[in-house]
């Protein structure tokens, strides 16, 4: 074999080591994401994001977290969210803490580098939002916001916007558990935890072959001259600042950029510029085109440069906090090799998650959500046909499956509303 395709080959054997690695934390994330969405409904959070005051804050630091996506849905959803008048630095707290505060990313975190980072990441997550609120009011003015806010009414379509629009929670008044284990609560859970998946399998795929090659074919000499790993405080200072730009070119949303971070953490780049790195997702060049179709040439440029700032400080603060704690670790031993697949407790683990996923899959299938993944990319409002409605004739809340397919109180009967 020659020399090309064992490169080729070992890159892959290393992608596909950390991809069963973190398979069963992956579908553990999306399928706790999928009950906390089936019981939020997208109304109530509009209401509860009017204004920018710290408790709205907060809420929408929570509710963003429980409100798992990926950076695209995440964009498309926070548009959507001024558009009903929730305040703008709100509606950008939920997106950061959508995207970056979510339990799936954690748990990846803790498999592929250590739990320190999952710690950094809930510490350094709060922290940007904090950041990210002094940024708006004291460099936002108020007529760049209503300038976005005109913009966004104009509806320009970005990306994931059909699945943004989507509200898969479930219509009923009953009690929490028992709105659970219903079979619409079933079926809510499995449409969320399917859709959530279709939004994240392309990037979560091309930052694992990313990883892969980049571990196999970078070496290590080059990552240490770029992170200064000779001079250990210049390497601290210099971490942060790298590591939004890094991600930035990587193209790659926060899930699927964890694999590349554990490549860069090998390679020596500070504590803080992993946690500057993974924050970035929502500053890649793709998002900036998105920014600007969605709030005009100036306030992308804002968002750019407040995200940045916010990004770089967080790591920094992360950076010496948790060195002076000694929390960061002494050893770089991120699971970036090809280990292959071994009778273990990740085997175990991800066999019991595949089923259940298994069992997901199925009960979207069955129950009719076959078209909804077609409507992921398109435009709010484009389609209005549920499961049960593909000749135009819906139904109304509790209706259920005796329309044969209807469900979910037609899960998305209120799509583009």
């Amino acid at each position: 074999m020659s020399g090309a395709w064992q490169g080729l080959l070992h890159a892959l054997q290393v992608a596909g080591s950390m991809t069963w690695q973190v398979t069963w934390s992956l579908i553990l994330g999306f399928t706790l994401s999928a009950i906390v969405q089936a019981v939020v409904r997208r109304e109530t959070i509009t209401r509860l994001l009017g204004d920018d005051r710290p408790r709205t804050l907060a809420l929408a630091t929570g509710l963003g977290a429980a409100s798992s996506s990926c950076s695209y849905a995440a964009v498309a959803l926070a548009r959507s969210l001024i558009r009903k008048g929730a305040s703008f630095t709100a509606a950008m707290a939920f997106e950061i803490a959508s995207t970056n505060l979510v339990i799936e990313l954690g748990i990846i975190l803790a498999l592929l580098i250590s739990w320190q980072f999952t710690l950094a990441e809930f510490v350094g997550g709060p922290i940007m939002i904090v950041l990210l609120a002094v940024g708006f009011r004291l460099f936002v003015r108020t007529r760049l916001i209503d300038a976005a806010r005109q913009q966004a009414d104009r509806g320009l379509a970005g990306s994931m916007e059909g699945h943004a629009a989507m509200d898969m929670s479930i219509k009923s008044d009953a009690s929490l558990w028992r709105r659970l284990i219903s079979r619409d609560g079933y079926t809510a859970v499995s449409g969320i935890f399917v859709m959530e998946w279709a939004a994240v399998i392309r990037d979560v795929v091309i930052g694992l072959l990313i990883a892969g090659a980049v571990g196999a074919w970078v070496p290590n000499t080059f990552w240490r001259h770029l992170f200064l790993t000779g001079h250990p405080l210049a390497a601290q200072l210099w971490g942060p600042l790298i590591g939004p730009v890094i991600s930035m070119l990587s193209f790659v949303c926060s899930i699927g950029n964890v694999p590349l971070a554990a490549v860069l953490w090998n390679g020596g780049i500070s504590f803080g510029g992993v946690i500057s790195f993974i924050f970035a997702d929502l500053i890649i060049i793709p998002i900036l085109i998105i920014y600007r179709k969605y709030y005009g040439t100036k306030m992308m440029l804002a968002l750019l440069g407040i995200f940045y700032a916010t990004m770089v400080i967080a790591g920094y603060i992360v950076e010496f906090l948790f060195s002076g704690l000694g929390l960061v670790p002494a050893e770089r031993a991120a699971k970036v090799t090809d280990a292959g697949v071994s009778w273990n407790y990740t085997t175990v683990l991800n066999i019991v998650f595949l089923l259940l996923a298994a069992a997901l899959l199925v009960r979207f299938f069955r129950s009719g959500g076959g078209p909804m993944l077609r409507m992921m990319n398109g435009a709010p409002g484009e389609h209005r046909e549920g499961p049960d409605n593909e000749h135009g004739q819906g139904h109304g809340p509790g209706h259920g499956e005796r329309h044969g397919g209807g469900h979910q109180n037609s899960r998305i009967d209120h799509l583009g509303r």
